[in-house]
């Protein structure tokens, strides 16, 4: 199942997913002082606000968190990367949510939403940025590897594919077909990169794989 980013969409399945949290009936705003604590009553007064507070969203806060993740997920139109997900939409609710109850306030607002979501990019950008592209795709979180890496390895399987198919011989030395690989290819190939996708063809039941690492014999099956 393909999650394409879709503002229509997006906003209609946020708008259903913070329903689950807004209760339009709760208004009430709570005030609070804030002061240099130690790290007792720190832990103590965050155990507190756990039990003691349940903040519902207001209006200006249900319609923040609705425009924020549509504004992530277009980020990834272009790309053809997944920027956000409903797993994020969720984590934006929760980080609202925990930031009212620090307040004590029983109604998140907006600003409790606009800190969640400097807090959500901040942690994406740490930790789902794609080295090779600069840009944040959720899927490196999700798969371990990254929308930019999947067609790379897509084109290489293509690429190695190719050679060993033309080959006058059903079996062919791993170093010539990286050699030749490498001869055509206008981006750099990793050893790495290209003994998994050996491997893929290997499931795929494309080829067989014989002998020590180092130098290995290839051979077409089909």
């Amino acid at each position: 199942v393909l999650d394409k980013p879709d503002t229509r969409t997006d906003r209609k399945l946020a708008r259903h997913l913070v329903s689950l949290y807004y209760d339009p009936s709760v208004i009430k705003k709570t005030e609070s002082k804030s002061r240099i604590l130690t790290i007792e009553q720190l832990t103590e007064y965050i155990s507190y606000c756990r039990n003691a507070v349940s903040p519902v969203l207001s209006d200006e806060a249900a319609n923040a968190l609705v425009q924020g993740y549509v504004a992530m997920r277009k980020q990834g139109i272009s790309r053809r990367t997944i920027s956000a997900t409903t797993r994020q939409l969720e984590s934006l609710i929760r980080l609202s949510e925990a930031h009212a109850r620090m307040r004590l306030s029983n109604v998140v607002e907006i600003f409790d939403v606009e800190e969640a979501l400097r807090l959500m990019k901040v942690a994406l950008q740490q930790a789902a940025t794609d080295p090779r592209t600069g840009r944040i795709d959720i899927d490196l979180l999700q798969t371990g590897r990254s929308t930019s890496h999947r067609d790379k390895l897509a084109t290489l399987q293509t690429e190695i594919k190719k050679i060993i198919l033309e080959s006058p011989t059903p079996n062919i030395k791993s170093d010539i077909v990286l050699g030749k690989l490498v001869a055509q290819s206008e981006t750099d190939i990793s050893k790495i990169d290209f003994e998994e996708v050996l491997n893929m063809l290997v499931e795929e039941e494309v080829i067989s794989l014989s002998g020590d690492i180092r130098s290995r014999t290839i051979r077409r099956l089909v």
